[in-house]
């Protein structure tokens, strides 16, 4: 069992494979631009969860958890997806317009994140695993506590959240605020205060817990583990090709996406086809459920199951994940 991270010399993984592939396929770089029409995948589901908060203002409680846990956190999950794409300026040409969608794809998911994750996220790709720059890594006390514990990693699922709340603290080179942060807790915590105002507790209910749900101790909640823990050998990156691609926008095409993250998330599985033998010698998974529950048995897999590393490449902390080498070319479809 794990006592502590694995440990890498090497930078980040994908930068190496990114060159490869452009260099065998060209024709990748033609996917590359933006997806507007994200943004009405925000609206949709922005929609659903306010019109279930008000259809469920004065269910009873067992009806709330249900909906919450089979619909909302679905809608849930597909919004952090929509945020993910604002952060890496894949909806529209302009950053003030995919700042602003992901703070309205915020709205339903109750404690304001989307521009804080949007500083952080990039972080991840450009520093993946080097503990001080890399919110998605765990800390090492975190690790600790979890161990290898079933009832101890089910918690850890559950607050989720909690844990990813705390560990931009400990990235001292990036600034916690920001203009854009403080609106995006203002519009945030004004939302929420007309929730509770105007349709009740119920509905606040229904909105925290579908947020917890979508992230959490749930089928989705295995795409934590899915991306970066170390499920085959040393693989620190997995993609996952299972049907619920088909309602959270291809988040699972996760190692498409590390190495081309100017690639929206329509066209990620056409990078897979296009590179399919580089794709299709990598370890992956085809499901979240199952994945869930191995998370949760497998002594061999818990929190310490990262890859960290010290050696932050060529990058500066200032720079974007960009694809190495490929010039932007704007594709609007």
């Amino acid at each position: 069992m794990e006592k502590n991270f694995r440990w890498s010399e090497e930078s980040e993984p994908h930068k190496l494979r990114t060159k490869e592939i452009i260099k065998k396929h060209p024709e990748i770089r033609g996917l590359i631009g933006r997806n507007p029409y994200t943004f009405l995948v925000i609206l949709l589901c922005v929609g659903i969860q306010l019109t279930l908060a008000v259809l469920l203002k004065d269910a009873p409680w067992w009806a709330i958890f249900i909906a919450a846990y089979l619909i909302g956190a679905f809608a849930c999950h597909t919004l952090f997806v929509c945020i993910h794409e604002c952060a890496h300026n894949l909806l529209f040409k302009n950053r003030t317009l995919n700042t602003w969608s992901g703070i309205i794809a915020n709205l339903p998911l109750v404690f304001p994140s989307s521009v804080s994750f949007q500083k952080y996220h990039i972080k991840h790709h450009s520093f993946q695993g080097v503990e001080e720059l890399d919110a998605d890594m765990p800390f090492q006390w975190e690790a600790k506590l979890i161990d290898n514990s079933r009832i101890g990693k089910a918690l850890w699922l559950l607050f989720y959240p909690v844990f990813q709340l705390l560990r931009p603290l400990r990235l001292k080179e990036i600034a916690i605020w920001d203009k854009w942060t403080i609106i995006n807790w203002i519009v945030q915590f004004s939302f929420m205060f007309a929730v509770v105002y105007f349709l009740g507790a119920k509905s606040t209910v229904f909105l925290v817990a579908g947020f917890f749900f979508s992230v959490g101790l749930h089928p989705l909640g295995a795409r934590w583990v899915q991306e970066h823990y170390l499920t085959h050998g040393d693989q620190e990156t997995k993609s996952y090709y299972g049907v619920l691609n088909s309602v959270n926008l291809n988040v699972g095409y996760h190692n498409e996406h590390h190495d081309f993250p100017s690639v929206a998330w329509n066209r990620l599985p056409k990078v897979k086809k296009i590179a399919s033998s580089y794709y299709d010698t990598l370890g992956y998974h085809t499901s979240y459920t199952g994945l869930l529950f191995r998370f949760l048995f497998d002594k061999n897999i818990s929190v310490y199951s990262r890859v960290a590393r010290a050696n932050r490449g060529k990058v500066k902390v200032t720079q974007e994940a960009v694809i190495p080498a490929v010039k932007m070319v704007e594709v609007e479809q």
